[in-house]
């Protein structure tokens, strides 16, 4: 009897500590919460510009503007610091090749005409490096580059922007008010070849799926990207480009062009298995007359292979992946199925907004937006890059 008594007592003991000291309620379960998916502005804001018309991420991990009101080109560190400016005359439009040469869009004067041309700058000087230093080592003069003489209409001609491919040849959009064939240079409206020499290649010609060419494909091209970006160590190889059409009546106003090798040779041609899956995303790329008039287009070199829009006349920026998806994926746990809308913008003056932007870069998750109706670079990192 003893023994039992003894035993009652322990077991009740036993299961009075156990009960208390066991008891979880009193720890907070935490609430998984997700913070909106969205770009947030950098500051501050970059505001010693007049009339920003293009901007860069260089090779040489430095930020490139071109400043139309000024004519100059201006050089900034990652935090935005202003290292140095340059003059060129008429200077609109950028790009970097990898040997770290400025190709400049602005206008040479030749027999009291401007004409619209493309400077070389060599940045390494005798006594540095950078834009203090850059000298004039060439100019393509439209359109002596593959012709002798000129005509009066041949004034009208602009190069509107560059970009450089991974061998340093690089692709040029032009315009003009001729769109018929003008002996080898094509037609004014087109996408040009270079070679990494400076020298004329061909004017690109595209193909059909059914096997014809065209010649005059292009109306109004204005931005152009090449999948060639930095970092330097992981470059694309690919000869592919997308471009913008200033074509007021254009229903696809953002191409995307491939070019295809063969033992039977290069071909280009219009990328046509853009993703429309409805249970990925809301909206798409390749929508008829999803953009009104987009001036800049940026392909993300990092990997992430985005590609951003600008758009003048919506004052707005548009984010996309390379299979046409507008947004970016949802944050891991967070529920969510569709990738997640991330294009921003609106007319005004305040940090998420724009006054006819012109132009995009990507650089380490930064992105740049040259603002250029409210004279000023404008930075964004999205939320889910912040750490």
């Amino acid at each position: 009897m003893l023994w039992a008594a003894l035993s009652l007592v322990a077991f009740t003991a036993c299961e009075d500590y156990l009960g208390e000291e066991t008891d979880l309620g009193f720890i907070e379960v935490p609430q998984t919460t997700f913070r909106e998916v969205a770009y947030v502005p950098v500051q501050p804001i970059l505001n010693q510009f007049n009339s920003p018309s293009d901007i860069i991420a260089g090779f040489d991990e430095l930020i490139y503007v071109v400043d139309s009101a000024t004519q100059e080109v201006i050089a900034l560190d990652e935090s935005g610091r202003e290292l140095g400016r340059k003059f060129v005359q008429g200077a609109r439009a950028i790009a970097q090749d990898r040997k770290l040469d400025l190709l400049v869009i602005g206008t040479a004067n030749v027999d009291g005409t401007d004409r619209s041309c493309i400077y070389r700058y060599d940045l390494s000087g005798n006594l540095g490096y950078g834009i203090d230093f850059a000298q004039a080592t060439d100019t393509i003069i439209h359109p002596f580059y593959f012709k002798t003489t000129a005509i009066t209409r041949d004034a009208e001609v602009r190069f509107n922007r560059i970009s450089v491919l991974s061998d340093n040849s690089y692709y040029v959009t032009r315009t003009g008010p001729s769109n018929v064939s003008i002996q080898a240079g094509g037609p004014d409206d087109a996408v040009l070849l270079f070679n990494s020499e400076d020298r004329f290649v061909t004017p690109i010609p595209i193909a059909s799926r059914t096997g014809g060419q065209f010649t005059d494909y292009f109306k109004r091209p204005f931005a152009i990207t090449t999948l060639a970006k930095p970092p330097q160590l992981s470059v694309d190889q690919r000869n592919d480009f997308l471009y913008t059409s200033l074509d007021p009546n254009g229903v696809l106003k953002v191409q995307y062009i491939e070019n295809l090798s063969s033992v039977d040779g290069s071909v280009y041609l219009p990328k046509t298995d853009w993703s429309a899956d409805t249970a990925l995303a809301d909206d798409f790329i390749n929508e008829p007359f999803r953009f009104k008039q987009p001036v800049g287009i940026e392909f993300t070199g990092d990997g992430s292979n985005y590609i951003f829009v600008v758009d003048r006349a919506s004052d707005s920026l548009y984010q996309f992946t390379s299979n046409g998806l507008e947004g970016v994926q949802p944050p891991p746990a967070s529920g969510q199925t569709k990738y997640v809308n991330t294009s921003f913008g609106g007319t005004g003056i305040g940090p998420t907004q724009f006054n006819k932007p012109t132009a995009v870069a990507y650089k380490d998750e930064i992105l740049y937006v040259a603002d250029q109706g409210n004279g000023r670079i404008l930075r964004f990192k999205l939320t889910l890059d912040i750490r």
